[in-house]
């Protein structure tokens, strides 16, 4: 397990560019030839932002909170342009957006308390 939070922690930037690109994509493909994907539309925000944001609480660079900021108002921007695209943009995605932020933030303290050195170990 910590040859992967090493991973993680090493290309936090990598994995939290790459992650932005997909929920990008995804955010704005149109609805009618989007593809089928299990689970709901809420559901899907919560994991996709959590995931967003476990690179970088794991990390946790310098000012890494505004990171979280950052994250919470790129996705009221996806929100409101999603009609542009032939998409229905929803406030309540965005609550669900950011409960997944908080999540993400979450999953990587309880981590570090299990992995307490983190990348210091072998």
């Amino acid at each position: 397990m910590t040859k992967i939070l090493n991973v993680i922690e090493a290309h936090w930037i990598a994995l939290t560019l790459l992650t932005l690109a997909v929920i990008t994509v995804f955010s704005l493909w149109p609805q009618s030839t989007a593809p089928m994907i299990p689970g709901t539309d809420k559901s899907h925000h919560l994991m996709a932002y959590a995931v967003l944001m476990f690179p970088a609480a794991l990390r946790k660079p310098e000012r890494w909170i505004w990171i979280g900021l950052f994250f919470s108002a790129y996705g009221g921007v996806i929100e409101f342009l999603q009609p542009f695209v032939n998409r229905n943009g929803e406030w309540l995605d965005m609550a669900a957006s950011t409960i997944g932020l908080v999540c993400g933030w979450i999953a990587a303290e309880l981590v570090k308390s299990f992995y307490p050195n983190g990348s210091k170990r072998p």
